[in-house]
């Protein structure tokens, strides 16, 4: 009788890409990520010389969620931007600007931010400072969504680390959300 043959052992999972940070990227100390959504921002308003008109700095940065704070700062980050006036900025010169803005994000204007935005759910009927079930129902009201029960739960319990409905989401927790997402760094 012939010997019994293994079956091969399971091929391992495949591990997520992580995109390669770019010399750029080293250059200005940010990571792959960041540079995706800058680059995103950046093409949000180039034009077809893949150039940004000096006059969308203004837009892209917003579009980023780093505005510039007043019309000296805007006239900075210009000069900085398109150092021979030539009315173009190219990528790698709204990557430094870009970069510095979010360096400067600083941890006290992140959490008013975050302070802020948990008030817009807990102002509209939050109990005892979290985020119910009833606060999301009330917002996807307001907002016109269709978000059915259970995507509802879902996010309360994503959010809360799975516990309960009725715990609902206190500050930290939606702060940990928020940078899960993205929002932060």
């Amino acid at each position: 009788m012939p010997p019994k043959r293994r079956a091969a052992a399971p091929a391992p999972a495949p591990k997520e890409k992580q995109p390669r940070q770019s010399a750029l990227a080293k250059e200005h100390n940010i990571s792959a990520a960041t540079e995706s959504e800058i680059k995103e921002a950046f093409s949000l308003f180039a034009n077809s010389d893949k150039e940004l008109p000096s006059r969308s700095l203004r837009q892209a940065l917003t579009a980023l969620g780093v505005p510039a704070s007043s019309s000296s700062e805007l006239q900075d980050l210009l000069d900085a931007a398109d150092p021979e006036d030539t009315g173009a900025i190219s990528y790698a010169h709204f990557v430094a600007v870009a970069a510095l803005k979010l360096s400067n994000r600083s941890e006290e204007s992140q959490q008013r931010e975050v302070q802020d935005a948990f008030r817009l759910f807990t102002n509209m009927g939050g109990e005892d400072g979290k985020i119910t079930m009833a606060c999301l129902k009330r917002v996807a009201r307001a907002l016109k969504e269709d978000v059915g029960e259970q995507i509802m739960k879902d996010m309360l319990l994503e959010a809360n680390g799975g516990s309960g409905v009725g715990r609902g989401v206190g500050l930290k927790d939606f702060e940990g959300v928020m940078r899960r997402a993205g929002v932060f760094r």
